[in-house]
């Protein structure tokens, strides 16, 4: 499937950005797979205003592969999507592992109506570039493909501009998340762009969820050979999305009319150390990203959108402190959470 046949509503969201939510795994205190907390999560996502879901991918847990739970996931969550609403939704699914795993969950993606896949190259530590070209080249033979730049602190590998140049020449690319958490590497995934001229059919979503705002309002402008180019982040397919959804979606409908707008002001600025200080205890940066799926958990569980913070592995807990810093996070910043929103809605999303 290449990107020219996807429905035109669906390139379309997609190329002028929104929010796509990593979609979390719920599982209930027993960690078994609790498939009404699961859907009433998509339900709260679309209601929220969300463009699309990204299935499967870190913040689904990529162990659902060794537990039987890749399918089930996705099959549930564009089931969810497509009988909940009728708006167009840009579902994309993960793929991970060596090149016949990558290949083969793309293949299972195409099947069941996903219309990208976000390709981790984590598997792939101490493989040559050529050897990450020729893998990315054979998943985007089978459907869209979403590069993802995975910050090392959670397995990513670092990258060069070289490869994203070469990677950006693949003619089924259409996004790239960025998210190396870096701003060096981040710029290398610019210039990768640029220097395959691809800035027309290539659209950057922000992953680095230590930078959102600041990513979304300002230009990436690379000069490269005889070109100056400008960049920019259309929208975010972010962990840290997951949770606040329904301010999310407000929060990027402000920041696009301010670029619009040319009005970039000092309180819109402000906010990127608001979200990221947010961010900080959510994604636990005190104890290297250790609790950062259980502290996005512990969000939905508040809401009741959750009824456990468990993960597959069940040494994956909550940090020390991370529950009160979530108080503080509650206490300090009321305008960015959306517990009134869901408050109204969850019996609505779990029946």
């Amino acid at each position: 499937m290449h990107w020219n046949v996807l429905p035109a509503p669906i390139l379309s969201t997609l190329r002028h950005g929104a929010v796509i939510p990593a979609h979390p795994l719920a599982l209930g205190p027993d960690r078994q797979f609790d498939r009404e907390s699961q859907r009433a999560i998509s339900r709260y996502y679309v209601d929220a205003g969300s463009g699309g879901l990204a299935v499967g991918v870190h913040s689904t847990q990529f162990a659902i592969r060794e537990v039987g739970l890749y399918r089930p996931v996705l099959e549930l969550a564009i089931g969810t999507a497509c009988d909940w609403t009728d708006r167009p939704l840009v579902m994309i699914a993960g793929a991970v592992g060596k090149t016949a795993q990558a290949v083969e969950e793309a293949r299972t993606a195409r099947a069941m109506g996903y219309h990208a896949v976000l390709l981790s190259l984590a598997a792939l530590k101490g493989a040559s570039e050529d050897e990450l070209i020729d893998h990315c080249t054979a998943v985007a033979e089978e459907m869209p493909l979403i590069g993802f730049y995975l910050q090392t602190a959670v397995g990513g590998i670092p990258l060069s501009r070289g490869f994203w140049a070469r990677f950006a020449a693949i003619d089924n690319v259409v996004a790239i998340k960025v998210a190396p958490f870096n701003r060096y590497r981040t710029l290398d995934v610019a210039f990768g762009i640029a220097s395959a001229h691809a800035e027309d059919r290539i659209t950057l979503y922000t992953g680095n969820d230590d930078h959102i705002v600041a990513d979304l309002v300002t230009p990436l402008v690379v000069r490269t050979g005889n070109r100056e180019v400008t960049l920019r982040f259309q929208g975010g397919l972010l962990g840290h999305w997951s949770v606040w959804t329904r301010g999310a979606v407000k929060l990027l409908e402000r920041l696009k009319l301010s670029v619009s707008a040319g009005a970039i002001t000092p309180e819109v600025l402000a906010l990127d150390s608001f979200v990221t200080d947010c961010n900080s205890v959510v994604f636990d940066v005190d104890h290297d990203f250790a609790g950062c799926i259980p502290g996005c958990h512990e969000i939905l569980r508040r809401q009741g959108l959750m009824t456990s913070v468990e993960c597959l592995d069940p040494h994956e807990k909550l940090s020390l402190g991370q529950s009160e810093g979530i108080d503080r996070l509650y206490a300090t910043y009321p305008e960015l959470h959306d517990d009134a929103f869901v408050a109204a809605n969850l019996e609505r999303w779990r029946n």
